[in-house]
C-alpha cells in the first residue's frame, strides 16, 4: 500500500501498518468482513485500499537490507521496515492477509497465487521436515486429491475414513487433510473429532465451500485452513489466488516456502480479495438461502434420484439424475455450465466430467462421485429464474433446445412450509 506524503507522492508504508497499533476489540463477523485490514485508512486520509504494485524498492542502505534479509531467511517474519521485493512481501496482499485471518480467528494468514500453490507449500513445509505422510480423507477437490495420489511433491497418502485417521497415522506423519463440506458430495466430517484423532499431527481443513462465515476450523481444532480465494472470497469470478489461515509459527514457514518457490499472490488480486471479503458475509447467507429453497424442490422432483446438502447450510448443491446429465448441462440457459463456484452467478458442472476427471474412476465412485452427480454452486439470482432455468434443463431431451421463456413459467413450485425444516432458508446457520 501507498501512503500519502505532504508533498502529495506515494510513499511506500510499512505492510505492518495494515494492522492497527492496539489489540481490536471483538467484533461481528460482518463488521470484520468491512473493516479488518483497512483500520489505517483514515489515517493516511484515504478511504478505498491503495495498490502497491512495485515489484522492487529503493533502499541506499544494502547493510540494514543485508540484515533484514538474514533475519526473514531465518525466521520467515515479515520483514519491519518498508517492503524489499514484491515475492517475499507486499502491502496491499498483507492487507487481505490480515482480514483473512481475522475472519477465520487465527494470527496469521499466507496467500498465494491459487489455492493449489497454497496447499503446495504446505506439503512442502512438512516434507522439508521430513514428513512426506499424509493421512487424508475422500473426497478431495479432484486436483487436490491427483496432487497427493500422484506424489508429483515426493508425499506419500494413506486415504481413510474418519474413524480410521488415528491408525493410519505413522511416524513420518506430517499431515492430515479434509475438506468439509466436500466437493463434489457436500459429504461432511466432525472437525473436532477429527482433530482429536490427529493427536499433534496438524490438520488442515480446506474450508472453502464453507467460508468463515458458515464455520471455523480453528474453534474446533484444526490448526491450518486452506481457501481457494478464488472461489467465495473473491466471489465475482475475475480472480485467482489461495491463503492458509494459521498460527504465525507455521505462516512463517509458509512464507519462507513462498520466497523460495515464487508461488506469490499478484498485488491487484489482493486488491479485489480484500474488497471481496468486505460482502462476504452477505452473499453468502444470501445465496445460501436460495441453495436451501433449491435443494428442497429438487429433492421432490421425480427427475432427481439424489439431492446432497450439508447441514450447515451453505450456496452449494449436488444432485445425482435419474436421466442424462450431460444433457441437463446442455439445457440450462441462465446458468452457466462452467467449472469453479461461489460467484455472483450460478455456475452448473459434471464433476465426473471436469472437476474430478483426474481421479481414477474407481476412486471417484468410492468417493460418491458418480457420473451422474451435478454440482451446482448458486448465485445471487433470483430463485424463481433458477428453477425455471433447472426445471427446464431437466425436462430437455438429446439435440432439442429449452423450450421458450412462455412455457417454462409453467413450473410448479412448492411453498417452503410443506418441506422439510432442515433445509428451509431461515436454518441457515449464522456465525
Amino acid at each position: 500500500m501507498d501512503s500519502i506524503d505532504a508533498a502529495g507522492t506515494n510513499a511506500p508504508v510499512p505492510a505492518a501498518a495494515a494492522e492497527p497499533a492496539s489489540v481490536p476489540v471483538p467484533r461481528a463477523l460482518a463488521t470484520e468482513a468491512v473493516h479488518a485490514g483497512r483500520e489505517d485508512l483514515a489515517r493516511l486520509g484515504v478511504h478505498a485500499a491503495p495498490i502497491d504494485l512495485s515489484t522492487t524498492y529503493p533502499s541506499y542502505d544494502t547493510r540494514a537490507e543485508a540484515a533484514r534479509i538474514d533475519e526473514f531467511a531465518a525466521t520467515g517474519a515479515r520483514p519491519e521496515g518498508p517492503p524489499v521485493y514484491a515475492r517475499l512481501d507486499n502491502p496491499t496482499t498483507a492487507r487481505f492477509e490480515t482480514a483473512l485471518a481475522r475472519l477465520e480467528g487465527t494470527a496469521s494468514a499466507v496467500a498465494f497465487a491459487s489455492g493449489m500453490a497454497a496447499l503446495t507449500a504446505v506439503l512442502l513445509v512438512r516434507s522439508g521436515m521430513g514428513l512426506r505422510h499424509v493421512v487424508a480423507v475422500r473426497p478431495l477437490y479432484g486436483c487436490s486429491d491427483h496432487l497427493l495420489t500422484a506424489g508429483l511433491l515426493g508425499t506419500e497418502v494413506t486415504w481413510t475414513d474418519p474413524a480410521g485417521i488415528a491408525d493410519a497415522i505413522r511416524p513420518d506423519t506430517g499431515l492430515v487433510m479434509v475438506e468439509t463440506p466436500a466437493n463434489p458430495t457436500l459429504a461432511e466430517v466432525d472437525i473436532a473429532a477429527v482433530a482429536y484423532s490427529c493427536g499433534s499431527i496438524p490438520l488442515l481443513v480446506d474450508n472453502t465451500f464453507a467460508t468463515p462465515v458458515l464455520q471455523r476450523p480453528v474453534e474446533h481444532g484444526a490448526r491450518l485452513v486452506l481457501h481457494s480465494a478464488t472461489k467465495y472470497l473473491g466471489g465475482h469470478g475475475d480472480v485467482l489466488g489461495g491463503v492458509v489461515a494459521c498460527d504465525e509459527e507455521f505462516a512463517r514457514k509458509l512464507r519462507q516456502v513462498r520466497f523460495a518457490t515464487g508461488g506469490v499472490l499478484h498485488p491487484m488480486a489482493g486488491y479485489l480479495l480484500l474488497r471481496g471479503l468486505s460482502t462476504l458475509p452477505v452473499r453468502v447467507r444470501a445465496a445460501s438461502a436460495t441453495a436451501a429453497d433449491l435443494a428442497r424442490r429438487l429433492a421432490t422432483d421425480p427427475r432427481v434420484a439424489r439431492v446432497h446438502y450439508p447441514s450447515i447450510g451453505g450456496a452449494m448443491v449436488s444432485f445425482e439424475v435419474h436421466g442424462d446429465p450431460h444433457e441437463v448441462i446442455a439445457g440450462v440457459r441462465l446458468i452457466t455450465p462452467a467449472v469453479s463456484l461461489g460467484s455472483v452467478d450460478s455456475l452448473i458442472q459434471h464433476p465426473a466430467s471436469i472437476s474430478h476427471r483426474v481421479v481414477a474412476e474407481s476412486d471417484r465412485r468410492s468417493a460418491g462421485v458418480s457420473d451422474r452427480l451435478l454440482r451446482m454452486s448458486v448465485g445471487l439470482e433470483d430463485v424463481e429464474d433458477l428453477w425455471r432455468d433447472l426445471t427446464e434443463a431437466l425436462s430437455a431431451r438429446p439435440g432439442r433446445a429449452a423450450r421458450s421463456p412462455e412455457t417454462r413459467t409453467s413450473s410448479a413450485v412448492r411453498p417452503s412450509a410443506d418441506l422439510p425444516s432442515a433445509v428451509r432458508p431461515s436454518a441457515v446457520p449464522s456465525p
